[in-house]
């Protein structure tokens, strides 16, 4: 099985400061999501099959897009998210980052042991998604918790599903809240 992708889209952003001192290595924050057909669209079943097999495949080239946007720069945050159109349901949207694709992911970017957060919703073409993000190897690494927003103007289309990853080289700018640090944490996906 595969998808039915009818676009690709990306988004980079470098973010130097924000009111404080500018920074010594800027934040880049990259965004990849692809637009694909939705097999269940206007229609119920309990098995979403069509949409959960083929989301390592997109989850591994979303991934090495989002990871050339970076530059050459590692990946230390990472987040998932999708939009069902209207004539699906959010099932649909979560199917198509579940484990599979989040495996995808981890891999592409060498390795994660922390849950990837996630956001998931049904919504016309157009409309924003703000999908999270957290350290790669630990969750409660405050600095790295941010998130980057997913929208493309002619999509989804009521039959569609709009699959994203977003990832980051590093925390934000001028974290300042403290909590455990990078370099405290002990890679066990929590801490």
């Amino acid at each position: 099985m595969t998808y039915d992708i009818r676009k690709w889209y990306s988004a980079r952003e470098e973010i130097r400061h924000e009111g404080g001192p500018p920074a010594t290595v800027p934040l880049v924050k990259v965004l990849s999501a692809a637009v694909v057909a939705n097999p269940y669209a206007g229609t119920y079943t309990e098995s979403l099959d069509e949409l959960v097999e083929p989301s390592a495949d997109l989850g591994a080239e979303l991934t090495e897009r989002a990871v050339a946007l970076l530059g050459g720069l590692p990946a230390e945050g990472y987040g998932k998210g999708a939009i069902a159109g209207t004539a699906g349901d959010q099932d649909h949207a979560v199917a198509c980052i579940t484990t599979p694709f989040g495996d995808a992911l981890r891999k592409g970017v060498g390795g994660g042991t922390a849950w990837i957060s996630s956001a998931t919703k049904v919504a016309a073409a157009g409309a924003s998604l703000d999908i999270p993000m957290a350290y790669k190897d630990a969750l409660y690494v405050r600095s790295h918790y941010d998130a980057m927003t997913l929208t493309v103007p002619d999509a989804p289309r009521p039959d569609e599903i709009l699959v994203a990853l977003v990832l980051s080289s590093g925390g934000r700018v001028h974290h300042r809240v403290g909590g455990l640090t990078k370099d405290e944490a002990v890679g066990d996906g929590v801490r």
